[in-house]
């Protein structure tokens, strides 16, 4: 697995002046699987190669949600997009997503908070939640971080950064 602009945005508007190379790249090594995430999803089809067509079997995309709001506007693009591995990433999750209209084609949903002492909190329901909706979907769930402010049974707890994964982790709620 080969992880794809991590530190940025595949499709942000600076990486046009190379992306065409990283897709020369990402097709001669068919050997390897590429994943990246954009929150610019509505860019997708300016940026993609010219025999993208369905999609290249060795690409991922993930499209990142935090809210309803931007769930609703980017999920909506994603959903009718040729791309053949779709995941969905609420990380950072600000408050409760219902994500049922669209988890049709989607391999895999990751659910993390903000790990900063001004983060938003991540309440705990609202993971259980999105699980509940991929266990109906028979959609794949991972819970990858706890946030550094994160309610659970209504209780606020302030966990150290290092500390948010492994949390995660202990839930064992992944499906």
């Amino acid at each position: 697995m080969v992880y794809v602009c991590f530190s940025s945005d595949f499709l942000i508007e600076d990486a046009d002046k190379w992306r065409t190379e990283c897709w020369e790249m990402i097709r001669e090594r068919s050997d390897l699987h590429f994943l990246f995430l954009t929150k610019r999803i509505e860019r997708f089809l300016d940026c993609v190669p010219h025999d993208w067509e369905s999609g290249y079997e060795n690409v991922t995309v993930g499209c990142t949600v935090e809210n309803q709001e931007n769930a609703d506007y980017r999920l909506d693009i994603f959903s009718s997009l040729p791309i053949r591995h779709k995941n969905i990433i609420c990380q950072p999750l600000i408050e409760n997503v219902n994500l049922s209209a669209y988890l049709h084609d989607i391999e895999l949903v990751v659910v993390g908070g903000e790990s900063d002492k001004n983060a938003r909190p991540l309440d705990y329901d609202w993971v259980l939640q999105i699980r509940e909706q991929c266990i109906f979907h028979n959609v794949h769930f991972e819970f990858r971080q706890c946030g550094t402010h994160f309610i659970k049974d209504d209780k606020l707890y302030t966990l150290k950064v290092r500390d948010l994964c492994n949390q995660a982790k202990k839930a064992n709620i992944n499906f």
